[in-house]
């Protein structure tokens, strides 16, 4: 497969991590706050008596073990880690005398519940806001019947900012499950796509078997009673091709049986003219003057194979030298064709470019070439080499009445 490209920086900053990023971040405004900066005559907020008392230090250093500890477990248990952050939120809100818990206390909070929403379950994600939500509501109440002065216009500003997070985290959530929908909905359309023009090509294909065995059976029998020899050698090649087209008839439709016809196989497309690997001299004087050099190497002796481990042959050789053109900005690829096996044909096609030179942008030519083989029973590979460049490779059997004469 293609190399994928890695994520941006920023995205690769687990959920914990920005948790706690936001923990810190808001405790130290928190404090900038409550002292007198330069150009001010005051501080926004008065400091409360136990702020920097070794009971608020203590309380401090409590609330913060306890949000870090939050950050780490908010990949493995989300739950447990946003109480852990509702409580440190409490603790330091204590050590402030403030009338609510100030946006800056819940910030952690908010950013763990848009992980939660964006990368967990709906329902997780809808948990995590309800309890953030509880709590808010919780500790006004506690306040008003201690009769304390409460904040609620700020509360609710609190409240509606944590909403607001977990509705872009929901979001997130809900576009990334279309896109993989989307995606997986493509695929298996691509899929179905390619055994659809692979069976149009096996129809031509048979098409042309059926009219050989035709023109032998009608030869056999104009010479039967005149020339009995010659009536057996066409009745021979009947025989012969008849086997091979059943055999090859009989690997593509196991494969193609379940495949959905309906939908793309209508009168409107033309049949793909058969090709081979007769062809790939030619394929290969195209792609040259195309501006890449293709090195066409055969092992071992060339002979004739059954017309669909041919056919199958020249579209991957095809598929993975065109987008070798297209994709991989290579001067030059390798075709070896490997005939030094009785029972398989090898193919492999390098080239020393970019790494993306056997798929196509939205890797529908590695999927269409990974079909073919499936089809063939074979053996298919593909991906960068470690010295630069991309690689595929492929093993088409051959079936025994095709190696046996």
């Amino acid at each position: 497969m293609p190399a994928t490209p890695p994520p941006p920086p920023l995205k690769r900053v687990p959920p914990g991590a920005w948790t706690a990023i936001a923990w810190c971040g808001g405790t130290l405004f928190t404090y900038l706050t409550r002292v007198r900066l330069p150009g001010e005559l005051e501080p926004d907020h008065w400091p409360a008596v136990q702020l920097y008392r070794w009971d608020g230090l203590v309380l401090l250093l409590l609330a913060t073990a306890l949000a870090l500890g939050a950050a780490v477990l908010l990949s493995r248990r989300p739950l447990t880690a946003v109480c852990l952050l509702l409580t440190a939120a409490v603790f330091e809100t204590s050590n402030l005398a403030a009338a609510e818990i100030p946006m800056a206390q819940f910030l952690a909070v908010q950013t763990a519940v848009y992980f939660i929403a964006a990368g967990r379950p709906r329902r997780t994600g809808a948990v995590a806001v309800t309890l953030s939500i509880a709590l808010l509501v919780a500790y006004l109440a506690v306040r008003i019947g201690a009769g304390w002065h409460v904040g609620i216009s700020a509360e609710l500003a609190v409240a509606l900012v944590t909403l607001i997070a977990w509705l872009l985290g929901d979001a997130a959530n809900r576009g990334r499950a279309h896109a993989e929908q989307l995606a997986a909905r493509t695929a298996e359309q691509a899929v179905t796509t390619e055994r659809l023009r692979i069976a149009r090509e096996m129809h031509d294909t048979v098409a042309h078997s059926i009219g050989i065995i035709a023109l032998q059976a009608g030869a056999a029998a104009r010479v039967a009673a005149t020339r009995p020899e010659a009536a057996r050698e066409a009745m021979s090649a009947v025989e012969h091709e008849g086997r091979e087209t059943l055999a090859g008839l009989r690997r593509m439709l196991v494969a193609l049986r379940h495949a959905d016809q309906g939908s793309g196989a209508g009168g409107g497309q033309q049949a793909c003219v058969p090709a081979g690997l007769a062809d790939i001299e030619r394929l290969a004087a195209v792609t040259s003057a195309a501006g890449v050099r293709v090195d066409l190497r055969w092992a071992g002796e060339r002979r004739e194979l059954p017309p669909d481990v041919d056919l199958s042959a020249f579209r991957i050789v095809q598929e993975s030298v065109t987008n070798v053109v297209r994709h991989a900005g290579a001067r030059s690829c390798r075709v070896t064709l490997d005939y030094r096996s009785a029972d398989a044909l090898a193919i492999e096609v390098t080239d020393d470019g970019r790494g993306r030179g056997s798929a196509t942008d939205t890797g529908f030519g590695l999927a269409g070439m990974r079909e073919r083989v499936a089809l063939l029973d074979g053996e298919f590979a593909a991906g960068p080499r470690p010295e630069g460049g991309f690689r595929v490779a492929a093993s088409l059997p051959i079936p025994v009445t095709a190696v046996v004469r």
